[in-house]
């Protein structure tokens, strides 16, 4: 087999596996889409808060402790222990279940009926406010994130090597995590979705606000729960990709590379988030790959954004989104 063909196939794999982290990403921002109407612009954000929440508690980082030194002319910055990962995992859970009833609370209740775009801009105001109480509690310097994932910060990351069709191909131990992961993550998604009492009232009211209000639903308890979930896949997000690249603040912009992944997809399916995560992976390293070096290279800055214009002049509501139809 030639060796151009072969590289094309390793290429075309890793090009998968990097679009299941796209599809983390957009996966959360499809529940809060489903069930509100809302198109969240702060879900980056909450994969960056998340990832910040869970290296500052396994490091026993004291919350605030920069704003605290400053104020009081301490030297405090930890407690002196540290938090094994899957106790640290569950706490931040618990912190961004408490993130999504204050959003519930403090913000969606009063913009009840308000314009799509009024809601918009409460989540970018959403997004610039959990970035800033970030910075407060955690601190802006670059953060290693170790879990048990393979790390790419500092450091080389390890490769597997397996054997197809005779000759050896390099897959990142990472990515396939990630790719075990969002599977496992998507499947109890759809299997929640449908067999749960609580999964099929998120879907009464992803179809109908006023109906689900008449047979009982409360939204407000739809809402919290979508955002719990919202947050828990952002929390994944944020350990796959904190661990690949570190946690630093520029892990908020992975929100800017889902958006062609939701577009491609459509902006209500979850199959569509993960369907359209690896395409855009897949589609970028092989354009790259084939092109890339006729034009200059750097084509996976711009290409996502270009197969998404391309897709939504020809089918606006993504290749599983549903077709609207209003009558007048």
């Amino acid at each position: 087999m030639p060796d151009q063909l072969l590289f094309a196939m390793e290429v075309t794999l890793n090009g998968l596996m990097a679009g299941v982290l796209y599809a983390l990403v957009a996966l959360g921002f499809v529940l809060i889409f489903k069930a509100s109407g809302i198109f969240n612009y702060a879900q980056g954000v909450m994969a960056l808060f998340a990832a910040l929440t869970l290296v500052g508690i396994m490091e026993g980082q004291v919350p605030f402790s920069h704003l605290i030194n400053s104020i009081f002319g301490t030297e405090i910055h930890h407690f002196g222990w540290h938090v094994p990962a899957l106790a640290a995992i569950a706490l931040t859970m618990v912190v961004m279940v408490a993130f999504a009833w204050a959003v519930n609370r403090f913000v969606l209740r009063y913009l009840v009926n308000q314009e799509p775009i009024i809601l918009f801009m409460a989540t970018i105001g959403l997004a610039y406010f959990l970035e800033g109480v970030g910075d407060l509690m955690w601190g802006s310097d670059i953060k290693t994130l170790d879990v048990g994932l393979p790390q790419g910060i500092n450091e080389t990351i390890d490769e597997m090597t397996f054997n197809a069709f005779g000759y050896g191909f390099f897959i990142d131990n990472l990515d396939m995590v990630a790719t075990v992961i969002a599977a496992i993550l998507v499947t109890g998604l759809v299997l929640f979705s449908q067999y749960t009492k609580q999964g099929r009232a998120l879907r009464a009211v992803a179809d109908d606000h006023q109906a689900a209000l008449s047979v009982g639903i409360s939204l407000n308890y739809i809402w919290v729960l979508t955002w719990s979930i919202a947050g828990f896949v952002a929390l994944v997000a944020g350990i796959m990709w904190g661990a690949k690249s570190g946690v630093q603040f520029s892990l908020s912009l992975i929100a800017l590379k889902a958006l062609p992944v939701l577009m491609l997809g459509g902006f209500t399916s979850i199959p569509g988030a993960i369907v359209g995560g690896l395409i855009i992976g897949m589609g970028e390293k092989l354009f790259e790959f084939l092109v890339g070096p006729l034009i200059g290279g750097a084509t996976e800055n711009w290409f996502a954004y270009v197969l998404a214009l391309i897709v939504l002049v020809f089918r606006p509501q993504g290749l599983f989104g549903e077709k609207i139809i209003e009558r007048v």
